[in-house]
């Protein structure tokens, strides 16, 4: 069986990437390298985790679309589950995020909003789905 184990995005600074969840969600760090080109977030079973744009290029000869330097989001987002997503909505302003969408009520009664992270990323913010 193969399993859903990381979530890495490239940033041009790692720890600044760590640094945003870390004081808007309250996540704590779980692991950062030396050189500071590699590092996670403590979010469970699947891990969250940041690469320096060098490590990226390192990897991908022909490079890459970097979600810093991309003027729209990129289409793929990470959500986050919260119970109150009003205020991780404003927490995540708070730290420098930009509102793509305000928080609404999806007609399935999920609870969303959407912000772009200061390094490009694009966030859903959103309540379990059925709650």
């Amino acid at each position: 069986m193969v399993k859903f184990g990381y979530a890495i995005v490239y940033v041009l600074n790692v720890d600044e990437a760590l640094l945003f969840f870390e004081k808007a969600f309250g996540m704590t760090r779980k692991f950062i390298t030396e050189e500071k080109d590699y590092g996670e977030l403590d979010t469970g079973e699947t891990i969250l985790a940041f690469a320096s744009h060098e490590l990226g290029s390192s990897n991908f000869t022909g490079g890459y679309i970097s979600v810093s330097e991309s003027e729209k989001p990129l289409g793929t987002e990470i959500a986050l589950v919260t119970s109150d997503v009003a205020a991780a909505h404003a927490a995540a302003l708070e730290h420098g995020a930009i509102e793509l969408k305000a928080p609404a009520e999806k007609p399935w009664g999920q609870v969303v909003s959407y912000v772009r992270c200061p390094t490009g990323v694009l966030l859903e913010l959103c309540t379990p789905v059925g709650d």
